[in-house]
């Protein structure tokens, strides 16, 4: 019996040792799925999420979408067309060799020219004509012209090793030959579609990580990952089903943070066609000669269909307000003047027939089905409305790796998207979304649809370039104004960020959505 009895000690003495090593783990639920480790291959939210926890920037952003000091320490404009960055002294990447800024001068060479990108962050480093290496922890970026936004844009590019990254492949980072990054963690393993693990670095320059590993999951099923909180397999999920939101506030082992966030979502029409789109049809099945997304009166038909708030009240269940442009109130080149498109299905019906469709057509709506909260919810729902105006619309909705990369080749004729602007200001999206594709002035970036307007790129270029922050504010107003006349792409509401976590830990919900370890913290 006595042998008994210290057996049984031991085993609790062991229990008792396990457990601080299990309370240093966390385990977090994410919605969108990463596809790559890559931090220049995908301007998408999840890979920004997995990259942060990487590498770092010379600016880093806040929950609410403000600039600090990261891998910079300071920076400021040495003259009109000259910014100087201060990087900080000793820090080390992963493998113990030092940070210097050879490294940011290899990261900008490299951002704009990795190989398949289906949206890349060139139009971050766009503005930048050359780059002077003053010394190890000095640098000076130049511009052709004023370029105010810069800091602001390079908040959004993560900083790699030229030793790591010389010749490296987007593959090199999925197997970690390559991903040697600054950040608060090292990546430990990447299953593609599965999960990431990352080991705490404690070489970090920065305040030491609570958690010494974090099990990055991927669960694109919402109910399954609602219910691998409450069962204890993660402490924390992003994307939280709006099915779900009452059960989980009222659940007492739960507790939800919530913000407005910067993503619309919206619906983008093809046009890189004149004619003869994938998935249009006449009403016989027969392809249409011309493209009738070409139509503004088609495009305002199309908007003027969508009710916007049965939208957020029946399908968002209340976590998205409607919208008639990309930023919420209060951010920097919102335009209170454009107002909730109104929902007139009739007068959708007139425009319609005014542009030679007096009988609709058919439409093929593709969607991703795990990536937004509701996605497929919401293609359907759209669907219903244009068909009620002639437009027999059809839903096809894919995972989320299939429908970038497809989308990316221009195959769809018409598609639901989000879109954050992580930068909290408007230019981001009138450079990346509206402006006219272009790899050598790295605009339209992730203008999947090749949407184009000269005159609206022309009035992109003199905001970005403006100094007054108020003349610039008015300037971006006045894109926002142009963008939406001309209905670009079809904004339909802007989501409410949510989180759910096991009660006892607590996180600062983030505008920029970023689902990130580090803002996890015990209460």
């Amino acid at each position: 019996m006595p042998h008994r009895l210290h057996r049984l000690s031991l085993a609790l003495l062991a229990l008792c040792a396990a457990a601080p090593l299990r309370a240093q783990t966390l385990d977090i639920g994410i919605g969108g799925a990463i596809t790559s480790v890559d931090p220049h291959f995908y301007n998408a939210a999840p890979n920004n999420s997995l990259s942060m926890h990487i590498f770092d920037r010379l600016v880093e952003r806040d929950a609410k979408a403000q600039p600090y000091a990261g891998l910079a320490a300071s920076w400021r404009p040495v003259s009109e067309t000259v910014w100087e960055f201060k990087l900080r002294p000793g820090v080390t990447w992963h493998d113990g060799k030092p940070f210097t800024a050879d490294d940011v001068a290899f990261t900008i060479e490299r951002t704009p020219n990795v190989p398949n990108s289906p949206g890349g962050f060139g139009g971050f480093v766009r503005a930048i004509t050359r780059v002077e290496v003053v010394d190890p922890l000095t640098l000076h970026l130049h511009t052709a012209r004023p370029h105010p936004l810069l800091p602001t844009e390079l908040a959004s590019v993560a900083i790699i090793s030229r030793h790591a990254g010389q010749g490296a492949s987007t593959e090199d980072y999925n197997s970690g030959k390559a991903a040697i990054g600054t950040g608060p963690y090292r990546l430990g393993e990447y299953r593609s579609g599965d999960r990431t693990v990352l080991l705490r670095n404690d070489r970090y320059w920065g305040q030491r990580e609570h958690w010494e590993r974090v099990n990055y999951r991927f669960i694109g099923n919402d109910a399954a990952r609602s219910a691998a909180l409450l069962a204890g397999d993660v402490q924390m999920i992003d994307q939280v089903p709006t099915s779900d939101l009452p059960r989980l506030r009222a659940d007492q082992r739960v507790t939800v943070s919530e913000t407005l966030g910067l993503r619309v979502i919206y619906l983008s029409a093809d046009h890189s066609r004149a004619g003869n789109l994938p998935f249009v049809t006449d009403n016989d099945g027969k392809p249409i000669a011309t493209n009738p997304f070409n139509d503004i009166r088609v495009r305002r038909a199309l908007s003027m269909a969508i009710n916007r708030q049965a939208l957020t009240e029946r399908v968002m269940e209340g976590t998205a307000q409607p919208t008639g442009q990309w930023l919420p109130p209060g951010t920097f080149g919102y335009n209170p003047d454009v107002a909730v498109p109104r929902f007139d299905a009739d007068q959708a019906k007139r425009l319609l027939a005014e542009a030679g469709y007096p009988n609709g057509f058919r439409l093929t709506l593709h969607s991703p089905n795990d990536r937004y909260p509701n996605d497929a919810r919401t293609a359907q729902a759209v669907a219903q409305m244009w068909t009620r105006i002639g437009i027999r619309t059809e839903v096809e909705a894919l995972p989320w790796a299939s429908f970038a990369a497809r989308s990316n080749r221009q195959e769809f004729a018409m598609r639901l998207a989000g879109w954050g602007s992580t930068t909290g200001e408007a230019s981001y999206t009138l450079v990346n979304i509206t402006g006219t594709y272009d790899r050598a002035k790295l605009t339209g970036a992730s203008n999947v649809g090749r949407y184009s307007n000269p005159a609206l790129d022309a009035l992109t270029e003199r905001a970005v370039a403006t100094l007054d922050n108020d003349q610039r504010a008015a300037q971006l107003r006045e894109g926002v104004r142009v963008a939406m006349d001309d209905v670009a792409f079809i904004p339909m509401f802007q989501l409410v960020n949510s989180w759910a976590l096991r009660r006892g830990l607590r996180y600062e919900a983030r505008m920029d959505e970023r689902t990130v370890a580090m803002a996890v913290r015990p209460q």
